[in-house]
Parts: C-alpha cells; structure tokens; sequence
C-alpha cells in the first residue's frame, strides 16, 4: 500500500509532467502515468513534421519514464470529444468573429473529465498535472488556485474554469517551482534530453501556428465565402477590401494589405455583413467590459463590487487594477484605468493579490 495513495498523472511527455509524475512517485503516491492523445496531424491539415505533445515521440518518451520508474502508464486517445467540442469551438468562434481560448475550454471540458473518468476506473483518489500553479483549501470549504512560483509560466490564468468538484481531487507539484529549477530536476535525474525539451507555446492542433491555414482546412470553401468584405473605418467609410473577416482579429495591425498615412488597427469585427473596422489605436480603448460563462472559486458569488481585482484579458497581460460585480449572468468589469483591444472570445480572468477569483468570456 502507498504512503499517500494512488494518483492519475497526466504526462504529456514533456520536462513538467515528467518531473511531476516522478516527483509524486518518489513521495510515495502509487502513481499512474496517463497520456491523452488530443489530435492528430492528419485533421489538422499541417504538412510539418509531427511534434509536440500527442506525437509518436512524446507518448513514447512518457511511457518510458514510467517503465523507467517502474510505474504503469496508459494512453487514452480523446480525439473524437476533443475535436467534436475544442476544434469545432474553435472554428466557431472564428467564423462568429470572436478570437477563441481553446485551452481554456480542453481543460474544463475535455482533460479534467477525461482524467477524472479514467481515475474513477483505476480507483485513483487524486489526479496531477505539469501546470504551473498551487492549490489550497480555504476555511470556507472552496479550493482556490494560485499563481505558481515561476511568473512567467504561472498557468494559473488557463484554468478559471475548473469546477469545485475537480479542484478537490487535483494536484498541481510544480506549483512551488520555477521552470529552471524542474529542468535541472530532470538533469539530476539522469533525463538529460528531457531537460533539454523546448517548450511550444502554440495551439497544440495549430502545430505551424497558421490559424488561417487551419480555418480553410477546415471549413471547405471558406475563401470564396469570405473574400471581397470591406474595410471601413467607424463612420462608414470605405477604405479597402480584406481577404475575409475570420482572418483578423481585434487588435491587429500588421498584415492588413492596405496602407495608409497612420497606424490602423482592426477595431470590431462583423461577420453578418462580412465587414472589418479599422481605426487607431485610442479606439480601442475601453474603460468597461462584460464577461459571460464567468466560474468563480475563491468565492461562491461577488454581489457587490469588489474594487481593488486585477483583471488579464490575454495570457500574457500584465493586469489591469479593476472593480468587479455580477450582473445578472454576466461578471461586469469596470477598470481604473484605459485598457486596448478587449477581444470578445478571449478569458477575461479576476485576481486577488495571487489567487484566481475566478474567470469567464469576453462578449
């Protein structure tokens, strides 16, 4: 019998999971090595060369460490939910004209319950992941997620939409670790390629990082529907015509194919009369937001404002000091100061000091 009980890791094959999973093992958890195959090349349309946390290469790599270890190790092929819900989300949201966060949505409907239905079966009492982040339980009963040691891969921000639930039987090891120190782990443990491993930060069914490209594989005949839109700027006028309103997101500024005396960015995208906004860079300025889908952890609900939340709208925004409070179904943001190129689509994700609050959608 473990010391500490038996354990689901997710192991992608890569140094963080891989040191996780060893990292539960040398503390005595009966560890089980679970690696999910997401997608394939094949539907993704890329012509690269397989890489990347669902190739041959990486399932290989993290059976091997579990042999190595002397720990059992599963390979459970997701593919079918994962493009049925993330994929067609994804294409979606696009072809809706909103920028998507696939992430966001594989971890709280696809990862967590695939592993906790494969735990359940395996009579696994907890499940572990590579992300880095802690996890505490607070006198009020809630599970709170943190930020992890490691600023600049705290992973915190992708994973406001944990349930309760799921956050009661998860473990986060690295949360105490910055990525330096997990690498030199792997190099004490005789992994040398492993700690070499680099790191993608693109969308894992996005493998050249060309949504575009993806969009058209995707949807047949996408060109022809979308080509020929215009430009316009916010009172109207005509400036130019794009190559299809999926193919731009808010925000943006390079690759336009039009020119002018100034900077101009794309502003509001609207897909019912295949149109592309543009305007400068003040006109993406809000003070104000709406969130919808919003899950809260810390706290079961936020009825009244709550000043003082700092608020990301992207993965690696800074924040931006805000007062926030639930309006119907909607989370309202109010922040102190201006922000740019609010994305409907993208997580709009709340903190108190390092503890996620919570997170919805921008709409």
């Amino acid at each position: 019998m473990s010391k500490h009980g038996r354990i689901l890791v997710a192991m992608s094959g890569g140094v963080d999971s891989s040191v996780a999973a060893v990292m539960l093992h040398e503390q005595g958890y009966e560890v089980i090595g679970l690696t999910m195959k997401t997608w394939d090349y094949a539907t993704s349309g890329s012509s690269s060369k397989e890489t990347g946390c669902c190739s041959l290469d990486s399932i290989n790599d993290a059976r091997t460490l579990a042999v190595n270890y002397g720990f059992p190790h599963y390979i459970l092929d997701i593919r079918d939910e994962f493009g049925d819900f993330v994929i067609d989300n994804f294409v979606d949201e696009y072809l809706a004209g909103r920028t998507p966060n696939p992430c966001v949505l594989c971890n709280t409907h696809i990862k967590w319950e695939a592993l906790l239905k494969r735990a359940n079966k395996l009579d696994c009492e907890f499940i572990a992941t590579g992300h880095y982040a802690n996890i505490r339980l607070q006198d009020s009963g809630r599970y709170v997620i943190s930020k992890g040691k490691d600023e600049n891969k705290d992973q915190s921000y992708v994973l406001w939409g944990v349930t309760q639930e799921n956050l009661s039987r998860t473990k986060f090891p690295l949360g105490g670790f910055s990525k330096s120190e997990i690498r030199q782990m792997a190099l004490d443990m005789g992994q040398e390629e492993l700690a070499k491993k680099s790191e993608s930060y693109e969308i894992c069914f996005v493998p050249d990082n060309d949504y575009r490209s993806f969009l058209r594989h995707k949807v047949e005949g996408l060109d022809e529907k979308v080509a020929g839109g215009n430009f316009i700027t916010s009172d109207g006028m005509v400036v130019g015509q794009h190559k299809g309103y999926p193919f731009y997101t808010i925000g943006q500024r390079k690759g336009l194919g039009v020119a002018f005396g100034e900077p101009m960015f794309v502003t509001k995208i609207m897909p019912e009369s295949n149109t592309v906004v543009l305007g400068k860079a003040e006109e993406l300025e809000r003070k104000e937001a709406f969130v919808k889908n919003v899950n809260l952890i810390k706290y079961a609900s936020i009825k009244e404002p709550m000043s003082g939340v700092v608020t990301k709208i992207r993965y690696k925004d800074a924040g931006m000091q805000s007062t926030i409070v639930e309006e119907g179904n909607l989370m309202k943001v109010e922040f102190d100061h201006h922000v740019s190129a609010i994305a409907p689509g993208q997580s709009a994700v709340f903190y108190e000091g390092n503890d996620l609050l919570g997170g919805g959608f921008l709409i």
